[in-house]
């Protein structure tokens, strides 16, 4: 058990809801950061409330704090959003928060970064944090572009670069993933053999564990992803199974498919579907994080009605 001080930001959110959870379970005491007055979230150990987009309260927030984790920020789900909302949003307010924490001699930075901050929505190979820094959208620069701040600042910084989350209250693709499978239709997908790597918010909590706890400086990016990629058909098997159903998948030509998604103008989603991107977290895995969570066990989870979940 830990008695550090944290600093939240994000809180209130779906990925920082769980690491409050984790981080008070793991005995860290946690004040979190809120944007304004609302209830303290339950687990927290005090709060203030500030703008990171203007840091004039950032003395009292990290005051004797030996770690900051920084979620919060302008997701990626929010499509459409100017290049400098996510350039003011994730760069220049992580760098304000940074600065910051330099000077009230914070011991660690945790800085809740992306895998669109080193690549683009697919992959050919398997991704790692040796490859160079390729995004390819407003949300994966503006991320990227924080990173360089946080080396720039020169405090003990780390980046995780969590692929995709899944876990209780998500948002985004994977909720849409979840309202398929919960459909009665067999759904013509069995054609799709492209991988993705996925990461239960379980998983990433125990990722920022792992940082906050390593003995020595790490200064840079680590993927978050757990060791088994799946197709979405797996996943789609995987969420039915804990709706306690059968996959209910049947092929269909990916031309066909392809075919059907241009005609409803949706180009971009098949892409999506019928690419991988599959990473791995080789950094992690050295610091001796293990998620406790496979993504088959988890995503039916998400699903299993409450009453029968263990």
């Amino acid at each position: 058990m830990s008695t550090k001080l944290i600093a939240l930001t994000g809180a209130t959110g779906f990925i920082g809801r769980h690491l409050l959870q984790a981080l008070s379970a793991r005995g860290f005491r946690v004040r979190v950061l809120l944007r304004r007055p609302v209830e303290v979230p339950e687990g927290a150990s005090g709060a203030v409330v500030g703008d990171l987009s203007r840091p004039i309260n950032m003395a009292a927030a990290l005051a004797g704090v030996d770690a900051v984790v920084h979620s919060a920020g302008l997701a990626h789900a929010m499509s459409g959003a100017p290049e400098d909302d996510y350039r003011s949003s994730n760069t220049q307010a992580t760098r304000g928060l940074a600065e910051a924490a330099a000077r009230a001699r914070v011991q660690r930075f945790v800085f809740l970064s992306s895998i669109r901050a080193q690549t683009g929505a697919f992959a050919d190979g398997i991704v790692t944090e040796a490859d160079t820094a390729a995004p390819t959208d407003a949300y994966g620069r503006s991320k990227l572009a924080a990173e360089e701040a946080l080396a720039e600042i020169g405090l003990d910084w780390v980046a995780l670069r969590p692929v995709l989350v899944y876990g209780a209250g998500v948002k985004g693709n994977m909720a849409a993933l979840m309202r398929l499978a919960r459909t009665p239709y067999p759904l013509p997908l069995g054609s799709l053999a492209g991988r993705r790597s996925l990461v239960s918010v379980e998983s990433l909590a125990e990722a920022v564990v792992t940082v906050l706890n390593a003995p020595d400086r790490i200064a840079g990016p680590l993927i978050v992803a757990e060791p088994e990629p799946l197709t979405l058909p797996e996943m789609i098997g995987a969420l039915r199974s804990g709706l306690g159903r059968s996959p209910g998948i049947v092929p269909m030509p990916q031309a066909l498919l392809r075919w059907g998604c241009r005609i409803a103008r949706r180009d971009e989603m098949f892409e999506r579907l019928s690419t991988s991107l599959v990473a791995r977290a080789d950094g992690l895995t050295e610091l001796g994080w293990q998620p406790p969570i496979r993504p088959r066990d988890g995503l039916a989870a998400l699903t299993r009605p409450i009453g029968s979940r263990p």
